[in-house]
């Protein structure tokens, strides 16, 4: 079974230790390490590792002794509670194995968690996973938490639940960091406001913050895109605090921008676009063009492109205007255009 958005968040925080497998896929290990982590400790606990009640297993070692995984579901452990056998970073050569292990699954044996990079709708350890009854399949994408999920951070980092405008700087922040990096924040946040009664602030989420957010070009253009004007200064600052010049900016909006008026003027709609680009993209990230698409239409996106070729001209002149303010000032008009 596939499982995707708020369900597939909240199995991962709360496991079924009925189901004989989990396949956990992504294109970052960090977010596919994270989901797992949190997924393993739901079904065994934090003493599971200590209690020889997970058994780890790197894909290469399943590659030359395929007996390591039957092994493992199939021994019976020391301690009581539930047991699984984790594998990691495994690939479609091992779907043979893992189905006919899957297959031979019964009650009472540990549980198989496997963890894969980035696995295509036709990947064949994917379908393994999908089309068995008692099996899970989720896909971890490059999207920022959602409100749900950092008001479940906040919580977890012992902190009441803020007003919205704090609320709205957390939400502008976990969209420049890792999750990973997100979570550590709000954890310091936690303990930065420890013993103090006081509403948590804005100030007080900023004096916790990393100094320079890992942010890239795409976070911009999905601010930009969506018309989220309030949203542009936070991330172009973390932009340019990690040495992103504008004319990169403008370089990597005028592409973007390129592959939405392509997939527009496709003569069988913004799917049909979407399907024929090269390279192709998959899941969320897949929807979303469609859905940008589909917004600006190809009359605003002819638009967007002449004022981003004409600011790309003006940046690679010998003007002496500011570049940084320049491809502001675009992209606050192109995030205009988006509200109307």
């Amino acid at each position: 079974m596939k499982l995707a958005g708020d369900a597939a968040a909240g199995y991962l925080r709360k496991p079924d230790p009925a189901h004989a497998g989990l396949l956990i896929f992504g294109a970052d290990p960090m977010r596919v390490a994270t989901k797992r982590q949190q997924a393993i400790t739901a079904l065994v606990g934090p003493q599971g590792d200590e209690e020889m009640r997970l058994t780890r297993i790197n894909a290469a070692d399943l590659r030359k002794d395929a007996a390591l995984l039957d092994d493992a579901i199939k021994a019976q452990g020391f301690f009581p509670g539930h047991r699984v056998a984790f594998v990691e970073d495994a690939t479609d050569t091992l779907s043979k194995l893992i189905e006919a292990v899957l297959a031979d699954w019964r009650t009472g044996d540990a549980q198989l968690v496997v963890t894969a990079g980035q696995l295509t709708p036709k990947s064949a350890l994917r379908k393994v996973f999908e089309s068995h009854r008692n099996a899970m399949a989720i896909g971890i994408y490059d999207d920022p938490p959602s409100m749900s999920d950092i008001a479940r951070a906040v919580a977890d980092a012992g902190l009441d639940q803020p007003g919205r405008d704090v609320m709205d700087a957390l939400f502008a922040l976990a969209g420049t960091l890792e999750p990973g990096d997100f979570r550590q924040t709000v954890d310091k946040v936690g303990l930065y406001k420890r013993g103090d009664t006081t509403p948590l602030t804005i100030a007080d989420v900023m004096a916790n913050a990393p100094q320079s957010a890992e942010v890239d070009v795409d976070d911009v253009l999905d601010v930009v895109t969506a018309g989220q004007v309030d949203q542009l200064g936070p991330v172009l600052r973390g932009l340019y605090a990690q040495g992103v010049t504008p004319v990169t900016l403008c370089i990597g909006a005028m592409r973007h921008f390129r592959r939405l008026h392509v997939v527009a003027s496709d003569p069988g709609g913004a799917s049909a676009g979407v399907a024929r680009l090269r390279p192709p993209v998959y899941g969320p990230r897949r929807d979303k063009i469609a859905r940008q698409v589909s917004h600006w239409g190809r009359d605003r996106l002819e638009k967007a492109l002449t004022a981003l070729t004409d600011t790309d001209l003006q940046l690679r002149s010998a003007s002496t205007a500011p570049q940084a303010a320049m491809m502001e000032r675009t992209l606050i008009r192109l995030a205009m255009m988006a509200r109307r």
